[in-house]
């Protein structure tokens, strides 16, 4: 099956990457969702999931886990729709006592709006979703309760950010960071297995050639495991960017101000540099800037590319 040819009943929207996609499921069913966005891009999951539902009611809200970039918006979508929330179920303590440490909000800078769990997704359950059964696969490392979706007839996999095609959602160090790496290893090696001909990722444009995108995830994962500083230095650096793209560009004193408030910031700074957190955001905006990943617009403002 190429990329082109997926079910008419499986709309894929590519949103920008501080958005995860959206997977809408039409057929003669309820129609479904797969993940929400940030809340800061609310307005367009609205506009876009309803066009791409018509006349339909969206019936439910899946999640392939509970980060700020795919749940985030899930309160705007069901105060617009109607629709029941679902939640993996190693995520659904989080979300029910709103651990900001545990959701990487607060802890890292993030944001998203409170919402409801009113069902559980568990792995191992087959769940019909626009004409098709999708198998809930757990996939453990980037978010240890996250999930993926996965049709055997169309051999389809809904990859989160378990898989993109050019790497997958960061591992934080700390505390466990092996385990963590290790249970992303083994859930990369369970998805080669089952030979998928169309990858739907959490970002990025769905793509066929499934085992050349998990070769770039095992091998980031090899140069990361021997380093875990550098490990933590890279968090830092996609947490700068993401809250760029988050906050649509902030000036220089506003981001050196708000990243050094930040715990992870502050606790990485700490533990990993033994600076002030001030002197380490310093000098990854210098580094993200000498790199091209950050610009300073003619407004002054920092942006990530």
């Amino acid at each position: 099956m190429s990329v082109a040819a997926l079910p008419a009943a499986v709309r894929v929207i590519v949103r920008s990457w501080v958005n995860a996609n959206h997977v809408v499921f039409l057929g003669s069913g309820p129609a479904a969702l797969i993940d929400a966005g940030h809340v800061c891009g609310a307005d367009e999951t609205l506009e876009r999931v309803g066009d791409a539902l018509g006349e339909r009611p969206l019936a439910r809200l899946l999640l392939t886990h509970c980060h700020s970039d795919h749940m985030g918006g899930c309160a705007r979508v069901r105060a617009r729709f109607g629709c029941r929330i679902a939640v993996p179920e190693g995520d659904v303590a989080a979300i029910r006592a709103w651990d900001t440490e545990a959701l990487w909000l607060d802890y890292a800078g993030q944001m998203a709006e409170p919402f409801p769990v009113d069902d559980v997704i568990r792995p191992g359950e087959r769940l019909e979703l626009g004409n098709l059964e999708w198998d809930v696969i757990p996939a453990p490392g980037h978010d240890m309760g996250a999930v993926v979706f996965w049709n055997p007839s169309a051999r389809i996999l809904i990859s989160g950010d378990a898989l993109w095609e050019q790497g997958f959602g960061i591992v934080l160090p700390g505390e466990g960071w092996r385990d963590r790496f290790a249970a992303a290893r083994d859930c990369l090696h369970r998805l080669r297995a089952l030979r998928p001909l169309v990858v739907i990722p959490g970002h990025g444009q769905p793509f066929a050639d499934a085992n050349s995108a998990i070769d770039r995830c095992l091998a980031r994962i090899d140069v990361f495991e021997r380093d875990e500083p550098r490990l933590a230095r890279h968090a830092l650096q996609v947490m700068v960017a993401y809250s760029l793209m988050q906050h649509d560009g902030l000036a220089e004193p506003e981001a050196l101000r708000r990243f050094a408030a930040v715990p992870m910031f502050v606790e990485y700074a700490r533990e990993y540099f033994g600076q002030p957190p001030y002197d380490v955001v310093s000098e990854l905006l210098k580094s993200l800037l000498a790199k091209g990943a950050v610009t300073r617009g003619t407004d002054g403002l920092l942006r990530a590319r």
